[in-house]
């Protein structure tokens, strides 16, 4: 199974709660990024952004809130918050 395929799988679960979705989600994610290493490539790098950005709009999908801050954090944007 690929990892679009493994993606797409949890995003469509009915009986999973958001959290469990997005945790789920954000592991696959971690485990990308863990297995780049010093010889990785630009290309495999490159890969793994897209497809972490490919995440975190599926997960916007699921909670806005948790998938907005995501991709802020991602594209460097400031955040203001209102204390």
């Amino acid at each position: 199974m690929t990892i679009e395929e493994e993606i797409a799988k949890i995003a469509a679960y009915k009986t999973w709660p958001v959290r469990k979705k997005v945790d789920a989600l954000l592991k696959i994610d971690a485990t990308m990024y863990t297995n780049l290493g010093t010889e990785s490539s630009d290309k495999e790098r490159r890969k793994v952004k897209v497809m972490s950005k490919k995440i975190y709009k599926i997960i916007m999908s699921i909670s806005s809130i948790d998938g907005f801050m995501l991709r802020a954090h991602m594209d460097e944007t400031v955040i203001i918050l209102d204390e």
